[in-house]
């Protein structure tokens, strides 16, 4: 089952907004934004992007939930880049036995550009 968090906000623009599925997780998106998503295979600069997993899509005062998909939607957004997110330490330590180890992880995101929210 599928849980969607509607903010207020959403019908207070004039413009279509979507929420979206990729990577696991749920993003909320319109025209013009910027998302950071988990990493997408080998991208180029530039080149297009399909989300065709719309879980919701909003446009002025007409709200369409999927079940669990809206039909022929889809968000079409141009990659940017691919980067690294901030260091996470972790850190094992049991008491007693003096076992303690320490790494750390770097996450790999993609920034991608959304162009157009069609239904």
């Amino acid at each position: 089952m599928i849980f969607l968090l509607i903010f207020t906000s959403l019908n207070n623009d004039k413009i279509m907004k979507a929420v979206i599925r990729t990577g696991g997780k749920q993003y909320q998106v319109a025209k013009g934004d910027t998302i950071k998503i988990e990493k997408l295979a080998d991208l180029k600069d530039g080149q297009k992007v399909v989300f065709n997993e719309v879980l919701l899509l909003i446009d002025r005062d007409k709200v369409t939930v999927g079940a669990p998909l809206v039909a022929k939607a889809k968000v079409e957004g141009t990659f940017v880049r691919t980067f690294k997110d901030k260091k996470v330490d972790v850190f094992k330590y049991k008491n007693k036995i003096r076992y303690r180890r320490n790494y750390g992880h770097r996450q790999q995101f993609t920034e991608v550009k959304i162009d157009s929210v069609t239904a």
